[in-house]
């Protein structure tokens, strides 16, 4: 059994959005080991219901816990921070625990013109929890808010194209333009949105489709790093923070998905430039069917 240092620090999100997140805790963490777990066969969960997202973060806690003994979780997702983090804070009360959601706070402090825009899953956008957020920041600066219905997905499936005419690729330009119209006029004049939150972790995948249309004067404003940096603050106050001589190697992080193999890999390699060998297939049954465990690597 590893010392608490060298556990590893999970992370999950409903695809391979997440690793944008994943990104920036390995360019924080750069000694931290990490498991990352993409549930891509019960995607998108912004498209479902919140008990349903709820189950699948409860499932996929316990998974990393039980089979990688992790010594912080990062919930590197919008829709299942809003849906379960409070249940996952209270169930295991004992483990550091981060979570994302849309960054209406930072952008408040970014803006000029007082006008933010925010696009987001239609059920982070609806949460509970992103409607307090979005009341206690009421009066401050005027929000616009948008759901972008297939964005996530499309840029799911778009991890292993090459070409800018491939399907899933001129689907995002198509919605990105969309989207963006929708909100009202991007710009620093008067009554312009000149902050534009991304408030799916995918979408930080889709950013040059967004400049496109918001132009360069406009701020993108994501969550990785914020992420990055509270997740340090966690472990270093539970004593878990590996060493800054800790020694590191090619193989400190392990991705698994539920669903495609395949589009993990080109996504790690694509993103993280990691290996395929990085990346495993793992069967995450719902809770009340946990007793088999499947692992698969390449």
């Amino acid at each position: 059994m590893p010392s608490a240092t060298q556990r590893p620090i999970g992370v999950f999100d409903s695809g391979v959005g997440g690793l944008s997140v994943l990104r920036a805790l390995r360019a924080e963490l750069p000694h931290e080991h990490f498991v990352y777990l993409a549930d891509s066969a019960h995607a998108p969960y912004g498209e479902r219901g919140d008990a349903y997202v709820a189950e699948r973060t409860h499932a996929i806690t316990g998974y990393l816990q039980r089979m990688h003994g992790i010594k912080g979780l990062v919930v590197a997702c919008n829709t299942a921070t809003a849906a379960a983090i409070h249940e996952v804070r209270a169930r295991h009360a004992g483990l550091p625990l981060v979570g994302v959601e849309p960054a209406l706070k930072p952008a408040l402090a970014l803006t000029r013109t007082g006008r933010v825009g925010v696009i987001a899953t239609r059920g982070t956008l609806a949460s509970a929890k992103f409607q307090r957020l979005l009341a206690s920041l009421q009066g401050e600066v005027a929000f616009a808010v948008q759901p972008c219905d297939g964005l996530a997905h499309a840029i799911e499936r778009s991890t292993a194209d090459t070409h800018p005419d491939d399907p899933a690729t001129a689907e995002i330009r198509a919605l990105c333009a969309r989207y963006t119209a929708a909100l009202g006029p991007l710009g620093t004049a008067p009554g312009e949105i000149d902050t534009l939150v991304l408030g799916c972790t995918h979408y930080v995948f889709a950013e040059a489709a967004l400049r496109t249309h918001t132009g360069p004067q406009v701020r993108l404003v994501e969550t990785g790093e914020p992420v990055a940096r509270q997740t340090r603050r966690l472990l270093e106050a539970a004593g878990t923070l590996a060493p800054a001589d800790a020694p590191t190697s090619a193989d400190t992080t392990r991705l698994f998905t539920t669903g495609s193999l395949p589009l993990l890999q080109a996504a790690a390699h694509r993103w993280l430039q990691l290996p395929a060998s990085a990346c495993a297939l793992v069967d995450v049954p719902r809770e009340d069917a946990a007793a088999a465990w499947r692992e698969t690597g390449t």
